[in-house]
């Protein structure tokens, strides 16, 4: 849960803006799109697998020959 508490003297469109931070920090605003919609588990594990089978290649091609 993000708190934000407004300062003394503190516009509005600032706390706004913090507060935009706070929650793309937070790691909320990606949560949200992830559970926008039900994902079957396997697609969820086919998903993993892509993103490591891809981490690997792109450590495989980065190392000095």
């Amino acid at each position: 849960m993000v708190k934000l508490f407004v300062r003394d003297r503190e516009s509005i469109q600032e706390a706004v803006r913090r507060f935009r931070k706070l929650v793309e920090r937070s790691g909320l605003k990606k949560e949200m799109r992830r559970r926008q919609y039900y994902e079957k588990p396997s697609e969820i594990k086919r998903r993993a697998r892509l993103r490591a089978e891809r981490r690997a290649r792109n450590a495989r091609n980065a190392r000095p020959a």
